[in-house]
């Protein structure tokens, strides 16, 4: 659409000039006050697209992240105080936790709910103002993402590896939430994760000796703690870091040196009555720098390849793709109003969008199938001239037909 920005009063202006007024009332009311459901839009969307979207290939992840919206005043819902990734910095924003299901060719995001700070949570008035569901509570971030995960199980939707940055892998009830759905994940987290190594298993629970109640939890012992996922890359031996290409990029294609070992994420542990269950490390060191930069933990399976490992963890990167064409090219972060029901209805809409570029490009070359049909372009008729385009059959602009025009002047009857 042929405007800078994807508000209300813009789309009114665009596509209806002469009755601006009207339109931009019709629309508020749509986007701000109708009743229509965002889970059936989005279900009707995904419906339509995932089939597209898997002539490329199979989902291969479901991608859990947010997206952060720069705001000025404190009225809009679930404006605080907080980290907004979109400036880098603590600084006035909304924050929204979205799902999006993924292959190589592309993704789509299938859950997308606003995160709804505590202060909010707890403001009766301003909950009523912005017109908050009673049903609404607070949640963590990851408690959001738990949760989307939960609904997309039951919905007709491939599975996939669930993967996270360090924002969301860092917390450990989030890893082992998503385990026990029968799912598995690649999940960053910090170089100060603790994990026990085969070469450093973590401690038995303490034998019974007869008098008591029997032991039931890990105990630790002060010699013997868990190492962090830094500490445990740096002592690698350097046979151990491989070299991965994971996918072309716009001018070479995309390597680093990478790492992996199993291990047993050991956080709080001593809680538990027995050890989690063993799974992967994977480390990256780029060859430029000076330590190892990221870090992922991951229950796939123990005979995965590595290049897969590396290429699951490397797919993250679509939902930044995804998050900017929602906002450069669809006016995701446009939305005027303050309302609860108005950002997910506005985002919703912007998302379907979005589902018909997915589905549209999977369609088209070397995204599309090789046998897709192509659209032929009708050839002109012989002999076509466009409608004031010069005579090809008369004398170029120099000549001028002197001669002709001599000759007319000369004859009998011509004028003086």
């Amino acid at each position: 659409m042929p405007a800078e920005r994807k508000s209300v009063e813009p789309i009114a202006a665009v596509t209806a000039p002469s009755r601006v007024a009207a339109q931009h009332q019709s629309l508020l009311h749509f986007i701000g006050q109708s009743a229509w459901s965002d889970e059936a839009v989005l279900a009707k969307v995904r419906a339509l697209t995932l089939p597209a979207l898997e002539r490329s290939g199979p989902i291969e992840a479901w991608i859990i992240d947010d997206t952060s919206f720069p705001k000025k005043g404190r009225h809009s819902v679930g404006v605080t105080r907080q980290y907004c990734g979109q400036l880098g910095k603590q600084d006035n924003c909304q924050v929204a936790v979205s799902v999006s299901v993924a292959n190589e060719a592309a993704s789509l995001p299938v859950a997308y709910r606003l995160y709804l700070p505590q202060d909010w949570a707890a403001d009766p008035v301003r909950r009523k103002k912005a017109g908050v569901p009673e049903s609404v509570t607070f949640q963590t971030k990851p408690e959001i993402a738990l949760d989307q995960i939960r609904a997309a199980l039951e919905a007709p939707i491939s599975r996939g590896v669930v993967l996270m940055d360090a924002g969301y892998g860092a917390d450990t009830a989030l890893r082992t939430g998503v385990s026990a759905l029968g799912l598995t994940y690649m999940a960053g987290v910090q170089p100060h994760t603790s994990v026990w190594t085969r070469t450093n298993p973590p401690p038995p629970v303490k034998p019974w000796s007869g008098r008591g109640r029997p032991p039931t939890r890990l105990r630790r012992d002060p010699h013997h703690v868990p190492q962090s996922a830094k500490e445990i890359a740096g002592c690698l031996p350097a046979q151990a870091w491989t070299p991965v290409t994971w996918r072309e990029g716009s001018l070479d294609p995309l390597t680093s040196r990478f790492a992996r070992l199993r291990v047993r994420a050991a956080h709080r542990d001593y809680h538990l009555g027995e050890p989690r269950p063993e799974e992967w490390l994977l480390v990256e060191w780029p060859p430029e720098e000076k330590e190892p930069t990221k870090y992922w933990l991951s229950t796939l399976p123990e005979d995965t390849a590595f290049d897969r490992l590396v290429r699951l963890a490397k797919l993250r990167w679509r939902i930044e793709r995804d998050y900017q064409e929602l906002k450069q090219e669809l006016g995701l972060g446009h939305y005027e109003g303050r309302g609860w029901r108005g950002f997910h209805h506005h985002a919703t809409l912007c998302i379907a969008a979005y589902a018909f570029l997915v589905a549209e490009r999977a369609m088209l070359p070397p995204s599309g199938r090789r046998e897709a049909a192509q659209r032929t372009v009708p050839r002109l008729p012989a002999g076509y001239r466009p409608r004031g385009a010069p005579d090809p059959a008369g004398a170029p602009r120099g000549a001028l037909h002197r001669k002709r025009a001599a000759e007319a002047y000369d004859s009998p009857g011509s004028p003086p």
